[in-house]
């Protein structure tokens, strides 16, 4: 077969793996987006930019509002490069990134963090132990099924643990698929996505028996908190939205 030199577009047998994200994440910047492969309604976006010069960076103050709130062991579901990884080590916060990216993880352990090549629905250690789950930068849409992820988190969590959970500034809540394309048209292979706001997530959590403590927005970020019911001291079913914090 004759070469013409031109690299034909190719469907990886992962996302996140082989596609336009590990390249981006090795150069620290896109632009890069998440295409909707199912004509959009009107007026919604057909490219959903993702920020890797943000998911490069240091936290920021929306990040490190985050932080502040982390009690160990902590476990960053879908931890990109690795920016909180490595933020908590260094307060000598136990942590752990799981990403399927294997250039994310290189990069969370470039930058001093423990990172496992993994997805959060795979064996992971410390199940039914951590006291803080990450959902980050999107990562609510993990798996297309927000309530099964929901769920999965609560097996990880200890009795009392929490989440913290960044959702949509919008109120959207949509199941779609996508791929990973960067600014050349270059991409991966689709995959199950989900979009959620902050009420789609609180309907989410309420199926899958979480507790509602804390909602807030920094910026154009904005964020919840939940926690995982502990016998002792909860309520046996649901979250209450009474008394939930809103800065």
């Amino acid at each position: 077969m004759r070469r013409t030199g031109r690299r034909a577009s190719v469907e990886p047998g992962e996302p996140w793996t082989d596609d336009p994200y590990g390249r981006a994440l090795g150069v620290g910047r896109g632009p890069l987006y998440l295409r909707r492969m199912t004509p959009p309604t009107e007026g919604v976006a057909e490219l959903l930019p993702l920020d890797v010069e943000r998911f490069c960076a240091a936290p920021d103050a929306a990040d490190t509002g985050v932080l502040h709130r982390c009690t160990g062991p902590v476990l960053d579901v879908g931890c990109g490069p690795g920016r909180l990884v490595a933020a908590l080590a260094a307060r000598g916060i136990p942590v752990l990134g799981v990403d399927v990216s294997p250039a994310a993880v290189a990069r969370t352990r470039y930058r001093g963090g423990t990172a496992l090549q993994r997805s959060v629905f795979d064996r992971l250690p410390r199940e039914g132990r951590w006291g803080t789950a990450l959902l980050m930068d999107g990562n609510v849409g993990i798996g297309g099924d927000p309530a099964a992820l929901l769920a999965r988190l609560r097996q990880l969590l200890r009795p009392g643990g929490r989440l913290l959970a960044e959702v949509a500034p919008q109120d959207v809540d949509e199941r779609l698929t996508v791929r990973v394309e960067d600014g050349h048209g270059r991409h991966g292979r689709p995959f199950p996505w989900a979009r959620l706001g902050a009420t789609a997530l609180l309907h989410a959590a309420d199926a899958t028996a979480w507790i509602l403590t804390s909602r807030w927005t920094t910026g154009n970020r904005t964020f919840l908190e939940l926690h995982r019911p502990n016998p002792r001291h909860d309520a046996p079913r649901g979250m209450s939205h009474e008394g939930s914090e809103r800065r």
